[in-house]
């Protein structure tokens, strides 16, 4: 029998690759799993206003244009509700680190003290699974196990629901039952949720 938690699957897009060097977060989305079941009515998705223009290169990426987010609401803003939505769930990102990234350094723009969910790292767990892969990003781990590509993908939504079916995939191939297990396969010994 199964004792895995709620978990929410979430994806960024954003304005580049490094919140260290100013790049921000322009949509999030996320999806909830419970029960080993992925519930597409209970979703999270939204633009976040950069405040500053989206680079060529993030828009040649994700299809996502300063109209798009000009009248969205900002990461201080959007930030706490997804939180909101996530609550009493893990995390689940493929790439983590760098969502995660993200997540960490936008909420120091947010007032009073977050407190950031642990977060499980599908690609880690690819990586775990299928040690002879040379390849592990999303589009190769949806190939590996037969998940259909959507057609608008880098948009966080259809990111989010392709990482979320192979989160499950992974979890029936390795039989897993806890998150313990999980947690030891996708790289984490031991965070507080």
């Amino acid at each position: 029998m199964s004792t895995l938690p709620t978990f929410t699957v979430f994806d960024t897009e954003t304005t580049g690759l490094d919140p260290r060097k100013g790049d921000k977060i322009i949509e999030i989305a996320g999806v909830r799993i419970e029960d080993g079941i992925i519930r597409e009515d209970l979703v999270f998705t939204k633009f976040v206003n950069p405040e500053r223009s989206i680079p060529w290169e993030a828009k040649r990426v994700n299809h996502i244009e300063d109209s798009d987010v000009a009248g969205a609401q900002t990461i201080d803003q959007v930030l706490p509700q997804f939180l909101d939505f996530a609550k009493g769930s893990i995390l689940v990102a493929h790439n983590c680190d760098f969502d995660m990234s993200f997540l960490q350094t936008e909420k120091e723009l947010c007032w009073g003290y977050i407190e950031m969910p642990e977060c499980i790292c599908t690609m880690q767990l690819s990586k775990s699974l299928n040690p002879s892969e040379f390849r592990h990003n999303l589009d190769s781990v949806a190939a590996r196990y037969q998940l259909n590509m959507p057609s608008d993908r880098h948009r966080a939504l259809p990111d989010v629901l392709m990482t979320a079916e192979a989160l499950l995939k992974m979890i029936e191939q390795a039989d897993i039952k806890t998150i313990e297990q999980l947690r030891k396969l996708a790289g984490k010994q031991r965070m507080v949720a």
